[in-house]
């Protein structure tokens, strides 16, 4: 496995919309186990191919506490949702940055799994939340779109200020 460079915020291949996995071939599970190890070692929650510059509908999530419970996500789709709920979030892509987001509750995820067969689940809290945040990367969404125009704007000059720091 090989830890793959994530994509920081606004670089502009973060607004690609991904398209959709035709077959589960072995460069898709390579994929999918090097965002894994990317993810972890990051160390995040989750993240979508787009984040990673791959623009394919695939998602890595594990929001256990002992990070072994890796969930995979093959062209998810939510076919259901309800209830809202405000929680602070943050983003691989956009580093030392959270805000308030809105998202649904609960919602049901209709899924490929790596075997090729569909599954569809539902889930509640931050793993409803995370799995709304990563479709939103394949559709070319990063969580700041949902801020202000004047919010958007600082945090890019914050994060132009931390990577010259860093240079």
């Amino acid at each position: 496995m090989a830890l793959l460079p994530i994509l920081e915020y606004p670089d502009p291949r973060l607004k690609k919309v991904a398209q959709p996995v035709a077959e589960i071939t072995q460069e898709i599970r390579q994929l999918i186990g090097n965002m894994a190890e990317t993810m972890y070692a990051a160390p995040g929650i989750g993240l979508a191919a787009t984040q990673v510059d791959v623009h394919v509908q695939v998602i890595v999530i594990d929001i256990s506490e002992t990070k072994d419970d890796l969930l995979t996500l093959i062209n998810p789709e939510i076919i259901a949702s309800s209830g809202e709920i405000y929680g602070d979030e943050g983003c691989l892509s956009v580093p030392n940055y959270f805000d308030q987001i809105k998202r649904a509750e609960k919602i049901t995820v209709r899924t490929m799994m790596e075997t090729g067969e569909t599954r569809e689940f539902n889930a509640e809290g931050l793993l409803a939340v995370c799995i709304q945040h990563e479709i939103d990367h394949l559709r070319g969404i990063v969580f700041v779109d949902y801020l202000s125009k004047l919010k958007q704007s600082r945090i890019v000059k914050k994060l132009k200020k931390q990577r010259q720091m860093t240079m």
